[in-house]
């Protein structure tokens, strides 16, 4: 049995790897350089976006139910980026608020991820970089006509 390099797997195939390994590479950045994980990154951005929201509408923002936002919530609360606050016109509602820290650790992380940074030497040459970015956004856009009929998405 002959095995297969990366080079002779097919473009679509890499596509789906190197996405998995890029969001596997980012979910580590997150969590060691800015003690978040993609669901608290996300709530924490709505917020700063938003300002204070009740939590149902943070949950609507981040395409989460509610009860799943809890313990997103639970983790930045303990952290210190965000502090729920009681609804004084419905004692029944909570509202989530972000606190400069969590405008702090969120401000890191946008200075960082709009540096524009390359990721391999590849995306670091701008005619290389806007091949790459049409590549992904035709994959991107083509949702479920990318494929052949019959044939599997990877």
């Amino acid at each position: 049995m002959e095995l297969m390099t990366l080079r002779d797997v097919p473009i679509a195939r890499l596509l789906v790897v190197a996405g998995h390994v890029t969001g596997q590479r980012w979910n580590r950045y997150l969590a060691e350089a800015h003690g978040l994980t993609q669901a608290g990154m996300v709530a924490l951005m709505t917020l700063a976006e938003h300002g204070e929201l009740a939590h149902r509408a943070v949950a609507e923002h981040c395409f989460v139910r509610p009860a799943t936002l809890t313990g997103i919530v639970d983790t930045l609360e303990r952290d210190g980026l965000v502090e729920r606050q009681r609804d004084e016109a419905d004692r029944r509602s909570v509202k989530i608020a972000i606190t400069p820290a969590g405008r702090a650790r969120i401000d890191a992380l946008t200075a960082m991820i709009r540096s524009g940074q390359p990721l391999t030497s590849v995306d670091a040459d701008p005619a290389k970089a806007a091949v790459i970015r049409e590549f992904l956004l035709e994959v991107i856009g083509n949702g479920d006509h990318g494929t052949p009929e019959g044939s599997p998405a990877c």
